[in-house]
């Protein structure tokens, strides 16, 4: 008995109703379609979770710099981890693309990402509490106060309940040497992150691409990454919070702390993020476990038709699609000619090259934005981060959307959408020059920025540390405990601004008759001294124009990103299209994402005016920055960047002009280009007419 059947029919698992029966019951064309669905809005969850993890990294590099006491070059390196994560295995995974189970391969993925997380978690449950630098103060025998000021302070004498002695604190730290090496724990989890995340943008977007219809897939790239982009908000939402809270909260008195959290040695709880980016990584996994190989081209569900179908018994049979056997020799053989070919084309080329800067530039101002924020304009790490999640990523992703919904909406051929993204870049970077305007003066710290005495030039650091007002204080020149005079200066303990005597205990303790305050000009035995940095109250006014600034060049740039991406996608025969994607996102990540954090960082250690001392000696974490250059190096390296992205986009609208005509027809004489010298099965649109076979259950259960 032979009967017709639809594609849709031949793939979903039907059952017989009767051997004799001439009706065969099968589910709604519309059930390839949803499959459809369910795997967009699985990986719009995936690309949630890799961003949510991914930003609350970013967020938190400050609080690890500080827990471990590094440089900004080492969380440089640890950062940039991450992308060795994606060199070790993205070729591979986005050159075999069609060829392997790419739902399956994104799951793992996942997995992996959430192995990373949970391992860079282990370190806080190895190291002992967190013991922040500070001054020792001696007890003075005729009175309740503490004296700061005292010869007795540098010999370590009788010290308050609060502190402990320098000898004491060097044991505690040097028992525990193996602490310092703990950060690689996190290096480890980083990179594990990095090879987790690698299948995803080049597997998920090639799979869209390859089964919606060709007007849709824009559209859905950017609703898919658009969406995603909630993920990186709430990552800095979490982050925030994490940062407000103590490191070791619930195992010590948050009273018993004398710092807050604008302070340069306060530590956030940035552990406890990370083990919910751990838990929502494993979520995202789970769907793709159960979606299949390959889907029917959206829209074309009814082409398919296959002859001879037999009921059960028949010895006549009808095999479902299966999925291609797929051979290691064969995909090898191909792969040079398929680079080859890809960096013959000089438009993706020059594509590469504009892709390299532009991360270089991106993943530099993420990376140490919250530093940026905190050093310039006094804002403390939290609310930075906030700031970042509630304000900038939202508009964001308002741009990357509207980006793809234009693309859609007025049927933008390539031409055109290269046109939009130099534009908007153009416009973008112009604007981003007037961040040189929101400048801020450098924070006045005595012996480093200011002199003693308004009556002096600073003329050596060493020289200055020291000053008249300060000498019979025995002042150890490596501790960070600042105070703010009633000057308005900053000096690095309470104990350099001289201060004899005190009043109250933890963050409310207040130091008096401060002789180097008083040189200053006031009167004597009235000056007084609080704990923590002086504010600087014209950075504060600067803050809210230069965070309306960045919203803007943020909103312009992302609407932009979309049409951008696009001209690779209609640069490049189909064939090549996951191909591309993953040449073009281990470029980016290998040149721009992993080289980026650890120049960047490198270079503002440069800026460094005051490093912090470890327990066992040796330099930590940097406490006071030159503002002034810090800014500099900072904003100059990604004005720097944008300005040879500028030139890229300039050459890449002339070879587009030349190579396309402005008729609408580029985007299908490229998709037309080598199609038969395509060597990928195409299951989905095959018409061969398959004689003589049966419906299998088993093998359709095995692509799920």
């Amino acid at each position: 008995m032979d009967r017709t059947i639809t594609a849709g029919q031949l793939k979903d698992k039907s059952l017989f109703q009767d051997r004799d029966s001439s009706t065969i019951p099968t589910k709604s064309v519309c059930h390839n379609c949803s499959k459809l669905k369910v795997f967009l809005g699985a990986l719009a969850f995936s690309f949630f979770a890799k961003g949510f993890s991914g930003s609350y990294m970013k967020s938190m590099s400050s609080q690890i710099e500080r827990r471990f006491e590094i440089s900004s070059s080492i969380v440089g390196i640890i950062d940039g981890s991450f992308e060795i994560g994606n060199l070790l295995i993205m070729v591979l995974v986005s050159y075999l693309g069609p060829r392997v189970h790419r739902p399956k391969v994104i799951a793992i993925g996942c997995l992996i990402m959430s192995l990373g997380a949970f391992l860079s978690v282990m370190p806080q449950f190895l190291m002992g509490r967190y013991n922040y630098e500070r001054i020792t103060v001696t007890v003075d025998n005729s009175s309740t106060s503490v004296s700061a000021c005292s010869p007795e302070s540098s010999e370590g004498g009788p010290v308050t309940d609060a502190t402990e002695t320098p000898s004491a604190m060097k044991n505690f730290g040097c028992e525990k040497t193996t602490n310092s090496y703990l950060w690689l724990f996190v290096l480890v989890g980083n990179l594990l992150r990095g090879i987790g995340e690698a299948p995803v943008m080049p597997l998920g977007v090639s799979y869209i691409d390859d089964f919606s219809k060709e007007e849709n897939s824009a559209f859905y790239i950017g609703l898919v990454r658009s969406s995603g982009m909630f993920g990186p908000t709430l990552g800095f939402l979490l982050g925030s919070y994490c940062a407000s809270l103590w490191v070791d909260i619930g195992i010590v008195d948050i009273n018993a702390i004398s710092i807050n959290p604008k302070d340069t040695r306060w530590v956030g709880a940035w552990w406890l993020g990370l083990l919910i980016c751990g838990t929502v990584s494993f979520i995202a996994s789970l769907p793709f476990w159960f979606l299949p190989y390959s889907l029917p081209k959206e829209g074309e569900n009814g082409n398919l038709k296959i002859s001879h179908l037999s009921v059960p018994g028949d010895s006549c049979k009808i095999d479902s699609p299966a999925q291609p056997q797929f051979k290691f020799s064969e995909a090898a053989k191909d792969f040079f000619p398929a680079l080859k070919k890809l960096f013959g084309n000089p438009i993706f080329v020059v594509y590469i090259f504009l892709t390299i800067l532009q991360y270089n530039s991106i993943v530099g101002l993420i990376t140490y934005e919250t530093k940026f924020m905190e050093q310039q304009f006094n804002v403390s790490v939290s609310r930075a981060i906030f700031l970042i999640g509630v304000v900038l990523l939202p508009v964001t992703i308002l741009g990357m959307f509207l980006g793809g919904f234009l693309i859609k909406k007025l049927k933008l051929h390539i031409t055109e959408m290269t046109k939009f993204a130099c534009i908007t870049f153009i416009g973008a970077y112009l604007l981003s020059l007037l961040y040189f305007m929101c400048s801020c003066e450098v924070l006045q710290v005595a012996g480093l920025t200011a002199p003693y005495s308004g009556l002096k030039h600073l003329s050596s650091l060493k020289i200055s540390f020291m000053d008249s007002c300060n000498d019979d204080c025995g002042c150890k020149l490596d501790q960070w405990d600042p105070v703010c005079g009633d000057n308005g200066i900053t000096y690095m303990t309470a104990c350099f601004a001289g201060c004899k005597s005190s009043s109250g205990t933890g963050k409310n303790m207040v130091f008096h008759n401060c002789s180097c305050v008083e040189g200053q000009g006031h009167g004597l035995g009235n000056s007084s001294a609080v704990l923590g940095q002086c504010q600087r109250e014209s950075c504060t006014k600067a803050f809210p124009y230069f965070l309306a600034l960045q919203t803007a060049c943020a909103f312009i740039l992302a609407l932009g990103g979309t049409p951008t991406y696009m001209i690779m996608f209609r640069s490049v025969s189909p064939d090549l299209k996951s191909f591309a994607v993953g040449i073009e996102t281990l470029g980016g990540r290998v040149l721009g994402g992993l080289p980026a954090p650890i120049y960047f960082g490198a270079l503002i250690d440069k800026t460094c005016l005051k490093w912090g001392t470890k327990s066992c000696g040796g330099s930590g974490s940097c406490r006071v920055y030159d503002t002034k250059a810090f800014r500099n190096v900072y904003l100059g390296l990604i004005a720097g960047l944008r300005a040879g992205c500028f030139l890229l986009y300039i050459v890449l609208s002339v070879l587009i002009m030349k190579r396309f005509k402005p008729d609408g027809k580029e985007t299908t004489d490229i998709k037309n280009t080598d199609r038969s010298t395509s060597k990928e099965p195409d299951v989905a649109n095959k018409k061969e007419i398959l004689p003589c076979a049966r419906i299998s259950e088993e093998s359709e259960e095995t692509r799920m």
